[in-house]
């Protein structure tokens, strides 16, 4: 058993890292500034955090018990955020033009809406679980909301990672973008149906 968990956890951060391994090595990068470089590496932790994250909050992965899972799902998601601003952040910076027309939605690039999509939905779940209690939102309305957006940041991230010609090398991405999904899937759906059977009881 601990052999296998070792092998989950290899997987998962050989998952993450060689992508990133590889995008360092990007000819792509070599003329770019350090705020720009920054602000890419960002957004491709980000979408490596993705993975984690419903993972952690199934109790996926070994040797992270439920209780412990969900917050390090809280802190995981924290990180996630900042990684975000900091990607966004950093392509303001280095382009303001650019970035202005990615979140008014003119952007020519296909790329863009989802991107800021998923950045929306991103921001959203951090405010609601900031302030859910606030809001009187009860646990199982705060599941169905958060799953809902969850389902955004998902969709948003990958369509948004595949269609960015960059600094990502296609086959580790699409293979990182394709477990994303295939994690979010399995959690989400097994949620959404554990919902459903509990209504109907």
């Amino acid at each position: 058993m601990r052999a296998k968990g070792t092998l989950v956890w290899a997987a998962l951060a050989a998952a993450i890292a060689v992508p990133l391994a590889l995008a360092a090595t990007s000819e792509l990068i070599a003329y770019r500034g350090p705020v720009y470089v920054i602000a890419a590496f960002a957004g491709m932790v980000a979408l490596g955090l993705t993975l984690v994250q419903p993972l952690l909050i199934a109790g996926i992965l070994p040797g992270v018990a439920l209780p412990r899972g969900r917050r390090a799902h809280l802190w995981i998601g924290a990180v996630l955020l900042f990684a975000v601003l900091i990607h966004v952040g950093g392509l303001w910076i280095t382009s303001p033009p650019d970035m202005l027309d990615a979140l008014t939605f003119t952007s020519p690039t296909p790329f863009s809406p989802f991107g800021v999509v998923a950045m929306w939905a991103i921001f959203a779940v951090a405010l609601l679980a900031a302030f859910r209690r606030r809001l009187g939102m009860t646990p199982r309305r705060w599941r169905v909301v958060h799953l809902s957006l969850a389902v955004v940041i998902v969709i948003g991230g990958v369509a948004h990672a595949m269609l960015v010609e960059g600094t990502m090398e296609t086959l580790t991405k699409a293979a990182l973008c394709a477990l994303v999904l295939a994690a979010a899937i399995k959690v989400i759906g097994a949620r959404v149906w554990s919902t459903r059977a509990k209504s109907r009881a």
